[in-house]
């Protein structure tokens, strides 16, 4: 076990198993609770790939990877959700687009709740009748998510920037392509993506370095895992060429909703460092430029074109990266005629100085500072932790060099209009 980071008053230690499996843990003095997360590199956007032990590649139905999550509860002899409950943990999971990770969280029979979530995501159970079950529970959850509006606009937009990829399907697939799913086919994705060496386990808080990794390799080396492959992973090549510009679509909603979205293009850098600094830049200018505390943001708010429901973000999920803002407006096209103007005649801003930079830096690094106090921040930043990323605890440091000449120079790549599309719902007429 090795020290990885010592800075911040903190302390990761990491080790690698002989099976592959990355292991992090983070000992939180002064801390009740523990947190333990269990994260594969696998999500909704992995559907086509080469099986483990095979040589062929396979399509799987779109949400296969959600569907899966939902099923690792099930057990011969009940529910996993159960045996934590007992144990008075709370616990949970969740799908993204490139991650599926299985948490839980507690303050006592800390090794008796790490043990239960090693074992339970390591003992697949599927049978014809729980995937049958599971079909309707998921249908409703996919209808649910068809009537919000929020979601609607998001993945209308990403299908705007991501025609061809699937990134831009629901990450829960649809009603059609979860009737296809078959026990045999969830035992494939499990079998390929829940290798030990694709997977990570991060346990954080009130816990015993020494002592939680000799339970984690103590009950690692009672199991036996097929040997470890290199993932082939396939996805169709998208260009800016393939954006759709605009599409306006009606939906049951009060007022109209308009995001626009910026699609990355240029090549991320390949340095983990780089590639952060990158990303943090890229938030930095969009929030110099239209964040709350800017001048255009408050003018905009001021004449009724935005209200609190306006947001901004870059996300960045492995080697696709884009920005999305907007929110709620009575006038979408003028919105539209505004955000445009900005962000294409950006370099003529008069937001980009040195003393606003520097604010929203210090702002930024506060926030960072502030949410190493949660245990489920500093675990979900581990867990996503590869050769392209960095440490939780490298983030603030790298955030403290920023410049203002590296927001610049990030803009000159990113804000290009051939790479800004927009998606609207308005009212349904006459409703």
């Amino acid at each position: 076990m090795k020290k990885i980071y010592e800075r911040l008053q903190e302390t990761v230690y990491a080790e690698t198993l002989a099976n592959g499996l990355q292991v992090y843990l983070v000992p939180k003095p002064g801390f009740k609770q523990t947190f333990g997360l269990f994260t594969t590199n696998y999500g909704s956007i992995d559907n086509v790939f080469v099986p483990l032990g095979e040589t062929a590649k396979r399509e799987v139905p779109d949400g296969i990877a959600h569907f899966l999550e939902h099923q690792m509860f099930a057990e011969p002899d009940g529910d996993a959700a159960e045996k934590f409950a007992r144990l008075g943990a709370y616990s949970n999971a969740f799908t993204s687009f490139t991650r599926t990770s299985y948490l839980f969280s507690a303050t006592e029979y800390i090794r008796e709740n790490l043990l239960t979530l090693v074992d339970f995501v390591q003992q697949p159970y599927f049978t014809e009748k729980g995937v049958a079950k599971e079909k309707g529970i998921i249908e409703q959850e996919i209808k649910m998510y068809d009537d919000d509006p929020s979601w609607r606009i998001f993945f209308g937009l990403l299908e705007n920037l991501y025609p061809k990829h699937p990134l831009h399907l629901d990450i829960a697939g649809t009603v059609a392509s979860i009737k296809e799913i078959t026990p045999a086919e969830l035992l494939t994705c499990y079998r390929t993506f829940y290798h030990p060496s694709n997977m990570s386990l991060v346990v954080v808080g009130a816990i015993d370095p020494a002592e939680t990794l000799r339970w984690i390799r103590e009950n690692q080396a009672q199991k036996s895992f097929a040997p470890a492959e290199t993932l082939q992973r396939f996805f169709p090549e998208e260009t800016l060429a393939d954006l759709q510009p605009k599409r306006v679509e009606e939906a049951d909603v009060v007022r109209p909703k308009l995001l626009l979205g910026i699609k990355g293009s240029a090549p991320l850098p390949e340095a983990a460092a780089e590639r952060f600094v990158y990303h943090r830049s890229l938030n930095l200018l969009l929030e110099m430029l239209l964040g709350e505390t800017s001048e255009k943001y408050q003018e905009l708010y001021e004449e009724g074109l935005i209200d609190d429901s306006f947001s901004l973000e870059v996300d960045l999920e492995r080697e696709l990266y884009f920005g999305i803002l907007g929110g709620d407006t009575d006038q979408p096209e003028k919105l539209d005629e505004v955000l445009t103007k900005v962000l294409s005649e950006w370099k003529d801003s008069p937001a980009l100085t040195e003393k606003r930079f520097e604010l929203l830096k210090r702002r930024m690094i506060g926030k960072y500072l502030q949410s190493l106090n949660s245990l489920e921040f500093i675990a979900t930043r581990l867990s996503q932790k590869d050769a392209h990323t960095v440490s939780v605890f490298e983030e603030v440091p790298l955030i403290e060099k920023l410049t203002l000449a590296d927001v610049l120079k990030a803009g000159e790549s990113f804000l290009r209009p051939e790479a800004f599309s927009r998606f609207v719902l308005k009212p349904v007429k006459n409703a």
